[in-house]
Formats: C-alpha cells, structure tokens, sequence
C-alpha cells in the first residue's frame, strides 16, 4: 500500500468470525494473504491472528471467545475491506481458483484503478484494487 513510507501501518481492520480458522484458510489460499501469528485459546477458538498482504494487515479472531470487544462485535454485520493489489486479474485468478464467491469481477473504474470485490465464507466484502490514496506525511 502506498502511502506509508515503509512504516507499519497504523490502521488494522479486525474482523471476528463463527469459523476463524477457515476464514484463515480461505484468506491464505483464495486471497493471498500471509499468516503473521496466530494464537488458540485452550478451547481451539482462535483468540487473535493477523494476516499480512502487502504492507497492510488484519487482525482477525472467533466470534464467542468471551472479552470486551467480542461482546461489544456481537451481531455485528458483515464488514467491508479494501486491499490493495499489483495484479488483480492475476489476484481476481486465485481467488476464482479456490472457489471465492466472485462478486464483481475486475473492473476498470472511472478514477482509475481496478478492482473486483468478493465474499468470504460468513459474508464479509473483500475489494481487490489498484486505487492506493497517497497519504501525507
């Protein structure tokens, strides 16, 4: 992602999930992130994991795992995130590849960039583009 002039991003989009372990999978596999850490809590839920793409990375963990914020995310909503991608026909490929539930495919949009937004397994919107806001300093 453009923008941050090689220092860790200061924003992480966290999302809990019913099956966060196949959410792992599917955003490893389909999606091309990178598993950075994950931790199971005694019980096998996953209690926190972060997973990288690019520079940028989200923080991710089980619904029902007890503590403030998972009270608080309770009957949440499906959350949309916008990652930023090289290649996306390439990325848009892969995810296609592992059965990603296609939403749009790439597009070429009037400010420039290309996307294409897909679903993961409990419902969340993923967008794959090339847009990166030049952020300033």
């Amino acid at each position: 992602m453009a923008g941050t002039g090689g220092a860790s991003p200061s924003i992480y989009p966290t999302v809990l999930y019913a099956d966060a372990k196949a959410a792992i999978r599917q955003l490893t596999q389909a999606f091309g992130f990178t598993e950075l850490s994950v931790y199971e809590g005694e019980n096998g839920m996953v209690a926190h994991a972060e997973l990288v793409q690019g520079n940028g990375a989200v923080m991710l963990g089980s619904k029902g795992r007890g503590g403030r914020f998972d009270e608080l995310m309770k009957g949440a909503g499906p959350a949309g995130v916008y990652v930023v991608v090289d290649d996306v026909d390439a990325h848009h490929q892969r995810a296609v590849d592992h059965g990603a539930e296609i939403l749009m495919p790439p597009t070429d949009q009037d400010y420039g960039s290309r996307d294409y937004m897909a679903r993961d397994v409990e419902g969340n919107i993923w967008s794959f583009g090339t847009y990166a806001p030049e952020i300033g300093g």
